[in-house]
């Protein structure tokens, strides 16, 4: 059974999204950063909303690839996409941005890569879906669309400029 949202209900995640960083970051700078390969054009959308409401933020990019304790996803999709953090990231405000949460691991792993930057004065988590089933003890402090899914589905996002349109798709296991 495949169900899942379109693109005017993504679109509304992303604005919830926008709307809970800009007043949990109310006062303070921030960084976004996205984490490839779709979490960075989250985060994108994120900057563009953030700077039409007057909010200045720094972006960067992360490639997480060699940081992961899965490598089985070198073989689906073996390309490195390289970071690209030009901002200080020494006591910077960060916020971490991904497309779906499951299990925390992509986070993990992307906190370490984050170290190798420098020591933030605070990391956030912005999800545009959380789906549960964590396996690590990894909660995001900002969710555009939260999905009860099981354990066994697969949620599989689409992005425009990444995948030609927006889209989610949930696939059961059934």
């Amino acid at each position: 059974m495949i169900r899942g949202l379109d693109a005017s209900e993504m679109a509304a995640g992303v604005d919830r999204l926008a709307e809970m960083i800009l007043a949990g970051s109310a006062g303070r700078a921030i960084a976004l950063v996205g984490i490839r390969s779709r979490g960075d054009e989250v985060a994108e959308r994120l900057r563009d909303k953030l700077a039409a409401s007057g909010k200045e933020v720094d972006f960067g990019t992360l490639d997480i690839s060699l940081y992961r304790d899965d490598y089985e996803h070198l073989r689906e999709n073996p390309k490195l996409q390289g970071s690209d953090i030009t901002f200080e990231v020494d006591g910077a405000e960060i916020v971490l941005v991904d497309d779906v949460l499951f299990t925390g691991r992509t986070i993990r792993a992307a906190l370490d890569a984050i170290s190798d930057y420098g020591r933030p004065g605070r990391v956030e988590l912005a999800v545009l879906i959380d789906r549960g089933h964590r396996e690590l003890p990894v909660q995001p402090d900002y969710v555009g669309i939260p999905l009860e899914t099981d354990r066994h589905d697969h949620v599989h996002v689409s992005l425009a400029n990444t995948d030609g349109e927006d889209k989610v798709e949930i696939r059961s296991r059934e």
